[in-house]
């Protein structure tokens, strides 16, 4: 792999299979996700390595809410955990912590965390470690008109105003680039409701390799293959 030429400048990850992961092995699931955990702590180091500016991880979406209570306590407690373990190290390795998503619908201590590691980070310049927390991209698209029509009702926007541009800026990601890879783990075969506007001309790779079991060598792997390919953004 060439790593100075035609890294892809934000990569987005769908992290699946960490329940079959721990079905497999006969463990429970929360046992999958910190498993599924320490799969993204690698992720990030590797992508620091290569040089990638974004990193997007599908942590928590609008969907997982239907999950069992004990799981989705479970899952924020990894969470909490891994944002008090790290913020140390996101500082030290100069990256900049970022969340998209109705976080205000998060647990409080959650959100206070969260706040905290975007705080100490916020003046990093190196990786952007991006989390999609409570994130679903229908809610995401439907916001965003919401907030585009009040605009236009109290006169700051114009309706002959309003193209692609002006409406990427009502998204979450108004401040990051579009991914330019998708990766997705686990061998599923859809998008499940994540970046829909965003990853229009995202190339996108599917591998079979349960999330838990995805290690920096998958990453490379997948950059690779994303060098082979020819981007032609519709032309």
């Amino acid at each position: 792999m060439n790593t100075s030429k035609n890294i892809p400048g934000h990569v987005a990850i769908i992290m699946d299979g960490n329940g079959r992961w721990a079905r497999k092995r006969g463990l429970p699931k929360i046992a999958g996700h910190r498993a599924g955990s320490k799969a993204a702590q690698e992720a990030v180091e590797a992508a620091r390595e290569l040089g990638i500016k974004v990193l997007t991880l599908y942590t928590f979406s609008t969907e997982n809410w239907k999950r069992p209570k004990h799981e989705i306590s479970a899952l924020f407690k990894l969470l909490g955990d891994y944002l008090e373990r790290q913020s140390d190290k996101l500082v030290k390795n100069n990256i900049k912590f970022s969340v998209i998503g109705d976080t205000e619908a998060l647990p409080g201590l959650i959100k206070d965390k969260l706040q905290r590691t975007i705080d100490v980070t916020k003046n990093n310049t190196g990786l952007v470690l991006n989390l999609a927390l409570n994130y679903g991209a229908r809610i995401e698209i439907v916001r965003a008109v919401q907030n585009i029509a009040k605009d236009v009702c109290g006169g700051a926007v114009r309706i002959d105003d309003i193209d692609e541009h002006l409406f990427s800026s009502y998204l979450y990601t108004k401040d990051l680039p579009d991914p330019d890879l998708l990766i997705r783990t686990s061998g599923e075969c859809r998008l499940s409701n994540f970046l829909l506007w965003q990853i229009s001309y995202a190339e996108l790779y599917i591998t079979t390799k349960l999330w838990p079991d995805f290690k920096k060598s998958d990453l490379k792997k997948a950059i690779l293959e994303y060098q082979n390919r020819e981007r032609r953004f519709g032309r």
